[in-house]
């Protein structure tokens, strides 16, 4: 599965589902958005997100799975058995890793065996986490993954567009991937350690302007470090306790796939979130309200207010709802992976999500 036919489904209601298997990671980077450390244990119960993935079936299901942490590569044996588990069912599976396991210039056999399991492998590489594991020991596990037949890419973090960090890097990978490494570059924002340093994230819009524009990422479920799912990734959302009832989509070890499926597709102020955003719902159903702290403060409220409830009641709600759900899908879709990430990443390098990937032809211009 390539990097980009994944960022290409993530504005499809349901398409996907992110699981954190643990918080838990060994490295401590000072940038880590979910907090997690060697010292940090927060993990859903194993058995859980076994039952979880099993409620998958061949007609209700996620397109993809992806598992991330903390580290979920701590688990390898349990990032094998979840892959081979959505795998009978369809589901494809991606895996997010830091690649503590590089610094000992040898991937593990355990490792290579949950890559082998998966359909895509992503590992993240910046400027702390090379304080901890060398990028060369990063591109060699790299080579070692891909040989498994799984598709590699790397996911790089930088403070934006100016940052000479990313520049280097990207010349970097060049030069050791010959154009043949798709990669995804996101900015730190001020989550988790960053919370002190990172600027703010910038408002959501049309190539990062601001505007009361509709929320792409509400659209696959998270299940959290607790097992409890949420409709939106935002790091503020998925730690902070109790979650917003529109933006609660129920627990792991009580829910099903199915059910959680049904309230994503079904909840219509979850709907008029991706379709019509929370500044909208807020401009013209709830003027009066309290002033917000951001886009995403202002999706956390929408719950606390009535006229806003009862406009996506009207409005979002039965066939008219889901039609106007599939419509705006449809066309996020159309407009490809690299607008997305233009929208969501670093717009600067929003195209290396499209780059061939090693053993493919880029298409002739």
């Amino acid at each position: 599965m390539r990097l980009a036919e994944i960022i290409g489904l993530r504005p499809e209601p349901a398409a996907g589902v992110l699981v954190t298997l643990t918080r838990r990671c060994p490295l401590s980077c000072a940038h880590c958005s979910t907090g997690s450390g060697p010292d940090t244990g927060e993990r859903p119960a194993p058995g859980d997100l076994r039952r979880f993935v099993a409620s998958f079936t061949p007609r209700d299901r996620p397109d993809v799975m992806m598992l991330t942490g903390g580290e979920p590569l701590l688990m390898p044996g349990l990032v094998r058995e979840l892959a081979l588990s959505a795998k009978e069912k369809g589901t494809r599976t991606a895996v997010l890793s830091g690649m503590f396991f590089a610094r000992a210039r040898s991937v593990p056999r355990a490792v290579l065996r949950a890559a082998a399991a998966v359909d895509h492998f992503s590992a993240s590489l910046d400027l702390h986490h090379e304080r901890e594991v060398p990028r060369a020991a990063v591109f060699a596990a790299l080579r070692a993954l891909g040989a498994t037949g799984t598709r590699v890419s790397l996911h790089l973090t930088g403070t934006g567009p100016d940052d000479p960090y990313l520049a280097e890097a990207t010349a970097a990978v060049e030069r050791e991937f010959g154009g043949t490494l798709p990669v995804l570059v996101n900015e730190i924002r001020a989550f988790g350690r960053a919370a002190t340093w990172a600027r703010p994230a910038r408002a959501v819009g049309v190539d990062g302007a601001a505007a009361p524009a509709p929320c792409a990422m509400a659209a696959w479920p998270v299940v959290a470090f607790d097992g409890t799912v949420l409709a939106c990734c935002n790091q503020h959302t998925v730690d902070r306790r109790p979650v917003p009832p529109h933006l609660r989509l129920g627990h792991i070890a009580e829910d099903s796939w199915g059910t959680v499926r049904a309230r994503v597709l079904d909840t219509p102020l979850l709907r008029a979130v991706r379709t019509v955003g929370p500044l909208h719902l807020r401009a013209r159903h709830a003027p009066d309200a309290p002033p917000a702290a951001s886009y995403c403060d202002a999706c956390r409220r929408l719950s606390a207010l009535p006229g806003a409830v009862a406009a996506a009641e009207r409005t979002a709600s039965g066939a008219a709802g889901a039609l106007l759900d599939l419509t705006v899908g449809r066309a996020r879709r159309a407009h490809g992976p690299t607008a997305l990430v233009r929208a969501h990443g670093c717009a600067a390098y929003a195209a290396w999500v499209e780059r061939p990937e090693p053993g493919e032809q880029e298409a002739p211009r």
